[in-house]
Order: C-alpha cells, then structure tokens, then sequence
C-alpha cells in the first residue's frame, strides 16, 4: 500500500471466517472479504475507506485452508508439488456510501519437490498463517515455483492493481 502512496492503517476485526459449502473458487473469498467489510459499523465508516481482502488456494476442485499445524503443512506442500493450483484473492472496498468489490485469479506452477526440500522450508518458515501453507515471497516460492500465470502480488494476498482501480473508482 504504501508503494501505491498511499497512507493507511490497520485496524483488525475479529472475524469468524466461516462460509457456505456450496461456495467455489472465487465465490470463497468474495463472500469472506465482504463479510469482514461488513464487520465495520456505519459510524466507523464515516470519512474512511476500509479495505478487506481474503486469499484461498484451490488444488483438485477444493480449498487448502491454512495448515493445523506443521505435519498439516507438509501434506499441503507435498499436493502442490509438481502440480498446478489457482490462487484466487478477492477485496472489497467500503465507504459510508458505496461497496465495491472484486477478485483476481493467478495460476502458479511448482515444479517437484523434494522431501527435504518441504522439511526444510515448513521446519524455518512460518507456514501456519498462510493458505495453502506456503509464501510466493519466501524461500519456497524462490526455489520451487516454476511459473505463474497471472498476477504476483495476487499469490501474496492483495492484487494491488484491483485495489487501484477500485479506489480510483469511489
């Protein structure tokens, strides 16, 4: 955010990020982000822009959630290897006024991983608070991602471009 010049600050809600069964794709994080945008009252709302945003990681017509914990992560990490998955990250953007919001799709390539390579990767990196259990931004995505077609920062968790463009849109 602050590469696009803008002036922002954090303010987390305590959101249960549930969602119905029969959501897919891209549906997942548009109700999730639209669901923390609506956690802000009207009067929090009045002269602010709230930005949200949730990122999943498809593989085999399903979710990978944010691993339990490390054995978890490495099962994760061990799917995606060698196969191709969807990142898909949706924002919303709330004003008093006006809700918009949007979503971006990247796929990303890893190439085969090795045993040691995933204990070395889940055993000095924090893969717990990330979906899919894995960083484009860490030692992982350096080593193992072989390509992505779509938008980098989407894998990270916030396409920048989407966000422009709707706050160029208020």
């Amino acid at each position: 955010m602050e590469e696009l010049g803008l002036e922002f600050t954090i303010q987390p809600k305590n959101v249960e990020e549930i969602y119905p069964d029969n959501l897919k794709r891209e549906e997942i994080p548009l109700f999730l982000s639209k669901l923390k945008a609506n956690a802000f009252s009207k009067e929090e709302l009045e002269g602010k822009i709230i930005l949200t945003a949730d990122t999943i990681v498809w593989l085999n017509d399903r979710e990978l959630q944010k691993p339990v914990d490390l054995e978890d992560a490495k099962r994760m990490i061990r799917q995606l290897s060698g196969a191709t998955h969807e990142v898909y990250t949706a924002i919303t953007i709330r004003t008093s006024e006006k809700t918009i919001s949007d979503f971006d799709r990247t796929e990303v390539h890893f190439r085969k991983l090795t045993e040691d390579e995933i204990d070395f990767y889940v055993q000095k990196y924090k893969p717990l608070d990330k979906a899919g259990a894995y960083g484009i931004q860490e030692w992982i995505g350096y080593i193992g991602i072989d390509r992505i077609d779509g938008c980098y920062f989407n894998v990270m968790g916030l396409p920048l471009r989407k966000v422009y463009a709707g706050l160029n849109s208020l």
